[in-house]
């Protein structure tokens, strides 16, 4: 491969990398409190990045690069794709809040690029090195995001947490992938594949090396039972952070859930599979039983993700069944649709909690929604989309997506999966519960004395509006990002 193939093939990292270190020098000229050169500065940059990404999806016709360590597919381009217009919303939600805060300053904008660039270079990992450098740059990036609010006790115990948990979860991760270096003798993920595939090595290696693997992962996605930092963190760390872990990093751990254990590990599916079956319906009973008795609006949504990462990893345990690989594709496109739409849908939630803030309120318990149908009612319509969409109610693109993945487990006519299938709607139903007990404070409890009128922001407004549209859109149209993902993950597959 020449040279200039080899960096095409990196150049939306190369970008994102340069003007990283271009905004972190520009903002110490910058006097304005509402950084507006540096807001602008990083919002172009992910724009760019994600357009080259957009690029780059059907645009090489060879995949690998860098002796090998990156690959260039549609998976990996459209997930980064993702990622950059995830940051790029994130970010214009919080900058009005932070600035009304003080906390608007460069190293926001510095670390938040620096953690696209870690989820930018997991999504095109190839080699085992290059999946743990990039989970460790957006990791520390974003222990320091949490710990941003240095003067508050909530969010540096926060921050302690997530940083101790998270250390740990890597530690696990890179052992894991040690063993399984050690077993097959290769830190290039193809090359592991067919190394296991030759059942010349020792299984039980195998197999604890995928344990801590999986484990590493879970962490990662936030599953039971690595699940104790979700709550004190999504509670503790300023809403904007909040919602950068929340959001992107999710579309990373799946990109390196399917990088390590299907592209690398699927001869070990067998092994895999039946720890995401546990996780999975853990997950799922306390995300949403633990849900239910939150008044926090942050903490409800925390145990939330909990519930909907389980949901996904659903997808994942169908894709191997008795041996063969045929609902392979269906099952992993139908989770990185699932991913995909829940993002979009955190994105929401999370922004309008942003919007009602202001200096002195924090719009975080559920009372705080509290007659918003009167107050405001645009923006409780929107809120109801978004809840809607978590609840799986339709037309909103939640319910689609969770359909996928119903339509995975089902189809492979496995007793086993359509019990599982049955559980899941029935802890579905259970978590629609506290999804519309937050619709229902909006239109029918009445607003609380002292809480301050909201204030109109036009172009928080506008991405608001284009967000719950989305939601919309996407659940009456579903086919074209449907088609979208499982075009990447066949793509993959194949490479």
């Amino acid at each position: 491969m020449t040279d200039s193939l080899n960096w095409l093939l990196v150049y939306p990292e190369i970008v994102l990398l340069t003007m990283a270190c271009v905004v972190a020098i520009v903002d110490l000229y910058v006097t304005d409190p509402q950084r507006r050169v540096t807001y602008w500065l990083t919002q172009l940059t992910f724009v760019a990045v994600g357009a080259l990404h957009l690029g780059l999806i059907d645009g090489v016709k060879v995949p690998y690069g860098l002796q090998d360590m990156v690959v260039s597919d549609a998976m990996g381009h459209t997930l980064g794709f993702f990622a950059c217009v995830a940051m790029l919303v994130t970010v214009a939600y919080a900058q009005p809040y932070l600035a009304a805060r003080d906390m608007l300053k460069g190293e926001f904008f510095t670390l938040s690029m620096f953690a696209l660039l870690g989820i930018s270079v997991m999504t095109s990992a190839n080699n085992f090195l290059v999946v743990y450098l990039g989970l460790e740059l957006m990791s520390l990036s974003l222990y320091a995001l949490v710990a941003l609010r240095r003067d508050h006790a909530i969010s540096t115990e926060a921050a302690m947490k997530y940083f101790v948990l998270g250390a740990l979860a890597s530690g696990f991760l890179l052992y894991g992938l040690s063993m399984m270096y050690g077993a097959t003798r290769s830190l290039e993920i193809p090359d592991v594949f067919s190394a296991i595939n030759t059942g010349q090595i020792n299984p039980s290696v195998l197999t604890f090396g995928v344990v801590f693997v999986v484990a590493g992962l879970a962490f990662k996605l936030g599953v039971v039972p690595f699940h104790m930092w979700v709550p004190d963190v999504y509670h503790g760390a300023p809403t904007p952070v909040t919602l950068l872990i929340g959001g992107a990093p999710k579309l990373a751990a799946f990109a390196i859930t399917m990088r390590l254990l299907v592209e690398g590990m699927l001869g070990l599916a067998v092994d895999w599979q039946q720890m995401m079956i546990v996780l999975a319906v853990a997950s799922l009973v306390i995300g949403n039983l633990a849900a239910i008795a939150q008044s926090n609006l942050k903490r409800m949504l925390a145990y939330s993700t909990i519930s909907q990462m389980g949901f996904m990893l659903l997808a994942m345990t169908a894709g191997v069944v008795t041996g063969n690989t045929l609902s392979a594709g269906n099952a992993y496109s139908s989770a990185m649709f699932y991913v995909v739409t829940y993002v979009l849908t955190t994105l929401g939630t999370f922004g309008l909690i942003m919007y009602m803030s202001r200096q002195g309120f924090e719009a975080e318990e559920i009372v705080d929604l509290s007659g918003l149908g009167k107050r405001a009612p645009w923006l409780a319509g929107v809120m109801t989309l978004f809840m809607f969409s978590l609840a799986g109610v339709p037309p909103m693109v939640g319910f689609y997506a969770k359909l996928a993945v119903l339509q995975a487990l089902v189809t492979t006519h496995v007793t086993l999966y359509i019990v599982l299938a049955v559980v899941a709607v029935v802890l579905s139903l259970i978590g629609a519960y506290y999804y519309l007990r937050v619709v229902k404070v909006m239109y029918f409890d009445a607003a609380p004395a002292g809480v301050p009128a909201i204030e109109q922001r036009r172009g928080i407004s506008a991405v608001l509006a284009i967000n719950g549209g989305a939601v919309l859109v996407l659940g009456l149209l579903p086919g074209g990002l449907m088609a979208l993902c499982r075009d990447a993950i066949l793509k993959a597959l194949a490479s």
